[in-house]
Formats: C-alpha cells, sequence, structure tokens
C-alpha cells in the first residue's frame, strides 16, 4: 500500500505580491525552495492564514535571497499582499517508508521571508 504523506513545508511566510495577469503558480524564493527541498515545477498547496482559502498551485523559481512569494494568475484573487501563507507539498511512498520519513519543515522570519 502507498500513502500521501507530507514531504515539504514552508510554514508561515507573508505575501509579498498578487499577479492577476500572470499565466499562473506561485514564485518562490529559491533560498526558500532549496531549503524546504521544493523543486519547481512540483506541485503544492497553499494555505491562507487570514482568510482559510486553501489552494493546488505549481511552484515557479523566484528570485534567490528576495524573499518573494507571489501567487500569480488566479490564485492572485485568493490572496492579499502581506497575507501569511503555509506552502505544504506531498510525496507518495510506501507505507512502512512512510512511517520513518522525516518531511523537510522550514520555519522563516514571516516579516522577512528569510531564513532564520
Amino acid at each position: 500500500m502507498q500513502v500521501q504523506v507530507v514531504k515539504s513545508k514552508i510554514h508561515r511566510v507573508k505575501v509579498t505580491e498578487a499577479d492577476l495577469n500572470y499565466i499562473g503558480s506561485i514564485t518562490i524564493d529559491e533560498n526558500l525552495m532549496e531549503a524546504a527541498n521544493i523543486i519547481e515545477g512540483e506541485k503544492v498547496q497553499i494555505v491562507n492564514v487570514n482568510n482559510g482559502e486553501r489552494l493546488e498551485t505549481y511552484v515557479i523559481n523566484g528570485t534567490r535571497g528576495s524573499g518573494e512569494v507571489c501567487l500569480n494568475g488566479p490564485a492572485a484573487r485568493r490572496v492579499s499582499v502581506n497575507d501569511i501563507i503555509i506552502i505544504i507539498s506531498y510525496g507518495i511512498m510506501d507505507f512502512e517508508e512512510a512511517k520513518s520519513f522525516k518531511p523537510s519543515l522550514i520555519f522563516p522570519n514571516e516579516k522577512t521571508n528569510q531564513l532564520k
């Protein structure tokens, strides 16, 4: 049997931009992506702490060190700049493997989106 488990989480980052006219996705600072073990194109769930919205999209690389977290396209309607969000990715693995798997969880400074 296989199960879906949390693979990576960027816990409580601030939305720096919402670009309705972009083609879609979430742009994330590459430092945050690397620390959380998230790759470009990976599917993620976005949980908005401010309004309870949940949505799924895919990741594109943002400028390294910028603190950039930008919801693009239709997802931009689900957030406001300065909202606090949680970004979660999931992996599918064997049940026994999942029992000992440790996800990559990061807790950046939510005011600057920089790693602590």
